[in-house]
């Protein structure tokens, strides 16, 4: 990692001292410096500051020292635009390798002010594309969305199939934000351009499909959700790479999931799994995992939901983003519910609160649902009851309507084993209009 500037030397040295400082160092005398063209008078009167010398006296002479003409012209080894732009790509690949450092966006605003204040268009652009990037990874939405809109409506920002990266990052973090009829609009846009523009390339179009897909979920289109992701995946059949069926499959699954066909949400993601591993995305592998886990702990497979927690965990690497371990929380959650600790149950979906904060709205409601569920098995009713009503009204909210009737319909239950139906009936009511069909129901109070 480049941890300091390229080297400088003070703005105060003219030319001339430059030149001459230069040529003592390595031990030559002025006519050793000189050449046809560039004779030693000449060097003399420039050292004297007496001449400026010309662009060809400056490429010999920077020849004949064995420096650049630029750090020979200016005392720096690069232009300060060539020493941003390295800057910056230090700062991206410590990003991505290390995670984020305490200073690192103290230094992205520093360049972006100073790009700024130079007339570096690009540089700045590309600072707060970072700082935009950054936020977002933090999960600091609101100031994510207010950096990539400044970035995406500049005239000199890259298109959406060259930066999809900052695209979907955008339309995700309308969505964290609970806004996914924006985040709807940012995919359709991103989507009608790319076909527009580079109509050959299938791959970033079914990016931009799955993520639509993802966005209409949650905005409880679930019928042009499911046309969108049928229509990219139809389109995908010529496709050599397992990745682009992988995102298609991944959003079939979680939209079966969102609307309770478990078993059928169970079969996608594992048709995504088993593509996976045909590629080096860790990420979205550990990802998978945590999905299927979800789906099998609602059916109570504790085994082989416990397998795809530890998978995911250790796929996770060191720098986990808050959401993706927020998830794992609540996976292990729920298992050490079932396996009937209640401590371990309830410290899990408190950490998954703490991680997911003041977003991922539909994650916290599942993560007070396992709170809920945690809370009732370690024996404290008050506070189970107040997390229940919590988790039914932010999974309602934010369109989980098959996951809202599954925490009601355990309220409900946890009421009736209390011997207070009076409270369960009306809750019970709620779960059969959220879709659970009376049933499962029966069983569950079975």
């Amino acid at each position: 990692m480049i941890r300091s500037s390229v080297s400088q030397a003070s703005s105060a040295e003219t030319i001339g001292a430059r030149l001459k400082r230069l040529r003592l160092q390595r031990g030559l005398s002025q006519r050793d410096l000189s050449s046809p063209g560039v004779s030693y008078a000449y060097i003399s009167r420039i050292e004297a500051g007496a001449r400026t010398p010309s662009v060809k006296a400056l490429r010999k002479l920077a020849q004949k020292l064995q420096v650049s003409v630029e750090f020979l012209e200016t005392g720096r080894d690069i232009r300060e635009v060539d020493d941003r732009e390295l800057r910056l790509a230090d700062l991206e690949l410590e990003l991505r390798l290390d995670g984020e450092s305490a200073d690192v966006e103290q230094k992205l605003e520093q360049i972006r002010q100073e790009a700024a204040a130079a007339g570096d268009v690009g540089s700045a652009l590309r600072a707060e594309m970072n700082l935009g990037l950054l936020f977002a990874q933090r999960g600091s939405h609101l100031e994510a969305v207010e950096r990539l809109e400044r970035v995406l409506g500049d005239d000199a920002a890259p298109p959406p199939h060259l930066r999809p990266d900052l695209y979907t990052t955008l339309g995700q973090s309308y969505a964290a934000l609970g806004a996914p009829d924006r985040a709807v609009r940012v995919f359709e846009e991103c989507l009608r351009r790319v076909r527009s523009d580079v109509p050959p390339d299938a791959a970033v179009q079914i990016r931009y499909a799955t993520f639509l897909s993802y966005a209409l979920t949650d905005a409880r289109e679930y019928e042009r959700a499911a046309e969108v992701v049928r229509e990219a995946l139809a389109g995908a059949d010529e496709q050599p790479d397992p990745y682009t069926r992988v995102r298609l499959y991944w959003s079939l699954a979680r939209l079966s999931a969102v609307e309770g066909r478990q078993a059928e949400a169970l079969e996608y993601i594992r048709s995504a799994i088993a593509l996976l591993k045909a590629t080096d995305d860790d990420l979205t592998l550990a990802r998978a995992y945590l999905l299927a886990a979800g789906v099998e702990l609602r059916q109570k497979a504790t085994g082989s939901a416990r397998h795809n927690l530890e998978l995911a965990e250790r796929l996770l690497g060191p720098h986990p983003e808050h959401a993706d371990m927020g998830m794992l929380r609540i996976g292990q959650s729920r298992l050490a519910a079932l396996d009937g600790d209640a401590d371990t149950a309830v410290e899990r979906a408190r950490q998954a609160l703490s991680l997911l904060g003041d977003f991922h709205g539909g994650e916290q409601g599942a993560a007070v649902h396992a709170l809920a569920s945690a809370l009732a098995l370690s024996g404290d009713d008050v506070g189970a009851h107040d997390a229940y009503r919590r988790a039914v009204d932010l999974l309602t909210v934010h369109g989980r309507k098959a996951d809202a009737g599954e925490a009601a319909l355990e309220w409900a239950n946890f009421l009736r084993e209390r011997d207070r139906d009076e409270e369960a009936e009306p809750i019970l009511r709620r779960a059969y209009d959220l879709g659970v069909d009376a049933e499962t129901a029966s069983d569950r109070k079975r």
